[in-house]
């Protein structure tokens, strides 16, 4: 090993279980649940729930950042002056370094005009309180692989998976065996070569649907 894989980040943190937060202001209230996702149509899911359980509210904001790195992300103001919600709730969610996280604020207007410094507060505020009643959990980014090979090579194929500390799930020890095993991305280098050198064993990445 010649220490390379120690340079590649793979773990980062995000939530582990939903969470909810308020803030009032001249009557009007926000809402914000947070959640833990991991896919844009878990996104989309909760956030047309929401949109039903809350049917009266007058606007339902929101921002995501999905992935290891928190490269992939967005904030949406539904109706709310531009930058005055979603950037905020957006904001909190990176100030605090998370990822695979959902935070919807759902307002209630209250009469009063707020103007854009009022929203940015109340947007932020109550999505500060959402992500201060959560639990930080750390996550590890994985690639899944599904393993096939034949019979003869299932020694050195377990092998392999209890050296890199590897659960075997979906296994089946037919005519031809196959397994799935969760890859984390630092031993994603290791695994591969493990792999190839193992002559009957082939590994297709397994593309998770977003």
């Amino acid at each position: 090993m010649n220490g390379s894989s120690d340079i590649i980040q793979d773990t980062f943190k995000s939530i582990a279980a939903p969470s909810e937060g308020l803030f009032k202001d001249n009557g009007s209230r926000f809402i914000a649940r947070a959640y833990p996702v991991e896919t844009e149509e878990e996104i989309k899911e909760i956030v047309t729930s929401l949109k039903k359980e809350f049917h009266d509210a007058r606007h339902h904001c929101y921002a995501w950042r999905l992935g290891h790195l928190g490269d992939r992300f967005r904030a949406n103001d539904d109706g709310e002056p531009s930058g005055s919600s979603g950037r905020p709730i957006l904001g909190q969610i990176e100030s605090r370094g998370l990822s695979d996280i959902l935070v919807v604020v759902i307002r209630y207007f209250g009469g009063i005009k707020l103007g854009i410094p009022g929203l940015i507060r109340a947007y932020r505020t109550s999505t500060a309180d959402a992500l201060d009643h959560a639990g930080i959990i750390e996550k590890t980014a994985v690639t899944r692989y599904r393993l096939r090979f034949g019979y003869m090579d299932m020694n050195d194929v377990m092998k392999m998976t209890k050296d890199l500390g590897l659960s075997p799930k979906d296994q089946d020890f037919g005519m031809e065996c196959s397994m799935e095993v969760a890859v984390r991305l630092s031993l994603d280098g290791e695994f591969r070569k493990r792999a190839s050198d193992i002559g009957g064993c082939r590994t297709e990445a397994i593309r998770q649907e977003d």
